[in-house]
């Protein structure tokens, strides 16, 4: 082995001559006289033909006994064939076993249970590798978007001493001695920084302990936030819709292999990233579920799951849903001067059925209607008194929103759990491995 290494893909691209490649065995069949191996390393999958007549006996025999994800080095002839997977196949002039592998335990069709329990294992597949490819693209382009927009990064601490998105949902630590919480949103300290940078995300973990057992949760997801100084109710949902466009046309730039691989129809993604998203208030909301699905929601009351499926099937795009009433939301969202009982806060609904993927809002600048909420949160705005102070010094309209990454890529992959949009899910049920 004395060429330089190449991937799986830029040795199909080269088409012919010899080259090196390495990776894991993703299948293995054959005879005694003659051995196909497709490897496969992290960018494709390659038919390689190993014969007795050219490695020679003693070699031959330890090909013979190789299993699923051993890994290897091999290097050999490319020639076109029509029959192998993606047209190419290598004949191997040499190799060399580097790791083992001896009755690898997972394999697709396996029950969840099982699959979660071996995650570490899981990852390798095809289908958790196409994913996590989207995954990071996803997250590229939203670092690209925010700062191709003109923001800052700008980190908040895990550790917080208060609630920001409601005390039941809060994981509580003992912080030598004293109690303290893990952060649901960066919220509470993005809104100081705007002060100094004006234009501000971050896309870092969020944690929620939330007792569900659905195909949509998380107790730890990754949380995509922003914060914008001098911005009004529609520039917020303006940066929302950009943000979800900007990622969308990047995996159908990049990653159309991996939605072949997971069988997604690239044209409902096309049809997001190129029409305008639906907005509409919670009050056209109530008025189009009772006519069109037979659903009659008393004012006031959030919109659940069954809700927010039902106004997806009415429309193959996001719908942003604003204008909710201000018992529902969190006591930093700004009250509407047309409508004190409504707040201007958005829920962004993905199509498909797919659920909540944003949230966001204008932000409260009047000091004592955030302490009026608080108190009637339960909370004691004493404990709030840092984040008053951006109220009394030089307050400016501002807002911002959160959107759950891996929600956008479970929508994007059309995944059936949420739990494969994460290498390592975590959720009420779930910590290991």
């Amino acid at each position: 082995m004395t060429m330089p290494f190449i991937s799986i893909n830029d040795a199909i691209a080269k088409g012919e001559g010899d080259v090196e490649i390495r990776g894991w065995v993703h299948r293995e069949r054959g005879s005694n006289v003659i051995k196909f191996v497709v490897l496969r390393d992290s960018t494709n999958l390659m038919q390689c033909v190993i014969e007795k007549s050219v490695v020679g006996d003693k070699k031959y025999s330890e090909i013979d006994k190789i299993q699923i994800e051993a890994s290897m080095e091999l290097r050999g002839e490319l020639k076109a064939e029509p029959r192998a997977p993606n047209g190419f196949e290598l004949h191997v002039k040499d190799f060399k076993i580097i790791g083992t592998s001896d009755k690898f335990p997972v394999k697709a069709g396996q029950e969840r249970e099982f699959l979660d329990d071996n995650r570490h294992l899981w990852l390798r597949s095809r289908r958790m590798t196409a994913i996590l490819k989207i995954r990071s693209t996803v997250f590229g382009a939203l670092h690209e978007y925010f700062r191709g927009e003109g923001f800052y990064e700008y980190q908040s601490p895990i550790f917080q001493g208060m609630q920001a998105e409601g005390g039941s949902t809060l994981f509580s630590c003992n912080y030598f001695g004293k109690p303290i919480y893990l952060a649901q949103t960066w919220q509470l300290y993005a809104e100081p920084a705007i002060f100094a940078l004006e234009k501000i995300y971050t896309i870092a973990p969020s944690f929620r302990a939330e007792k569900s057992k659905t195909s949509r949760h998380l107790t730890e997801y990754w949380h995509a936030e922003m914060e914008v100084a001098w911005a009004n109710f529609k520039d917020i949902q303006d940066h929302g819709e950009g943000a979800i466009k900007h990622a969308v046309k990047r995996v159908l730039e990049r990653n159309r292999e991996e939605l072949k691989i997971l069988e997604r129809d690239a044209k409902i993604l096309e049809n997001v990233a190129t029409k305008p998203f639906l907005r509409m208030t919670y009050d056209d909301v109530l008025k189009l579920l009772a006519q069109k699905c037979k659903l009659k929601i008393e004012w006031g009351k959030d919109l659940r799951t069954v809700e927010e499926d039902e106004l997806s099937k009415l429309h193959d795009n996001f719908v942003i849903v604003t204008h909710y009433p201000k018992i529902v939301k969190a006591f930093y969202m700004k009250e509407s001067p047309e409508n004190p009982e409504v707040v201007h806060g958005c829920d962004f609904i993905a199509p498909e059925s797919y659920g909540e993927i944003i949230g966001g809002s204008e932000r409260e600048s009047d000091i004592e209607k955030i302490k009026q909420r608080l108190t009637e949160q339960g909370e004691d705005p004493a404990k709030y008194e840092f984040y008053l102070d951006t109220r009394r010094y030089g307050s400016v309209p501002h807002g911002g929103f959160g959107m759950g990454v891996e929600r956008l890529v479970s929508w994007i992959c059309k995944l059936d759990n949420i739990k494969d949009a994460i290498p390592f899910p975590r959720t009420m049920l779930r910590y290991t491995p």
